[in-house]
């Protein structure tokens, strides 16, 4: 049924239709005992799922939607280390290991989230091997994406390369058009620059370079990739 937000709620794991990511790849039983333990709920743009720090209390499936991870500096600085999608699972490390969650996850479109509290999570990914396997490979994919992020970050020489490669990044899931690859970007671009630690003028200022040499156009929350060989030859590692 419609929501608030526009969003067609999947009440039931079972049935849902917009099941995708690894973590959702289970067979009727893990699917039935996953409806049985979640939560549903639909969240607006903006809300806060959980807290760097917190201690966890469950594992929230993003169904639908898109959310940023972020952690944060004592004087207040922040970097965002990853845009979650529709089908990823949120705060698998922390509930696994009982210890804080080490990001805060807010939503940055309407939402639908499945939340699972941990003993709950815990015990079904002790009694359906192939739960505990999905979790086990996004834990996996998580693993890898951080490593590239820190490789990007303390590696890369300059802020042109960080965007570069972070745009050739975005290109992965994007939708190939007459214009080159479009991506839709939410993000503001403080929060870009908050991504590859940098600031929003410097963003401003790039994005607007690229725009003049043609390597992309930007559409209101469209982004074309026109000429992905020359952001490519801007990326040195």
């Amino acid at each position: 049924m419609p929501s608030p937000y526009n969003i067609e709620i999947q009440e039931h794991c079972t049935t849902c239709t917009l099941r995708k990511g690894t973590f959702c790849a289970l067979s009727e039983g893990a699917l039935a005992t996953l409806d049985h333990i979640k939560y549903t709920s639909v969240y607006p743009k903006g809300s806060v799922l959980f807290v760097e720090g917190e201690q966890p209390r469950g594992v929230f499936v993003l169904c639908s939607g898109r959310a940023k991870l972020t952690m944060s500096s004592s004087e207040g600085k922040r970097l965002i280390t990853k845009i979650a999608e529709a089908g990823e699972i949120l705060g698998v490390a922390a509930s696994m290991l009982g210890k804080p969650y080490e990001v805060t996850a807010e939503t940055v479109e309407p939402s639908q989230v499945n939340f699972v509290r941990r003993e709950d999570f815990l015990r079904m990914l002790a009694s359906h091997s192939e739960a505990c396997m999905n979790a086990a490979q996004q834990l996996s994919v998580e693993h890898q994406a951080a490593q590239r992020g820190i490789r990007s970050l303390g590696l890369t020489q300059s802020t042109t390369e960080k965007l570069a490669r972070l745009i050739l990044e975005w290109t992965e899931a994007g939708e190939e058009t007459a214009k080159g690859v479009r991506v839709k970007v939410l993000l503001t671009h403080e929060e870009i620059g908050q991504m590859i630690g940098s600031t929003r003028e410097t963003v401003t200022r790039l994005l607007s370079d690229f725009r003049r040499r043609k390597y992309i156009d930007i559409k209101g929350s469209s982004v074309f990739v026109t000429n992905p060989r020359a952001l490519e030859a801007a990326v040195s590692i």
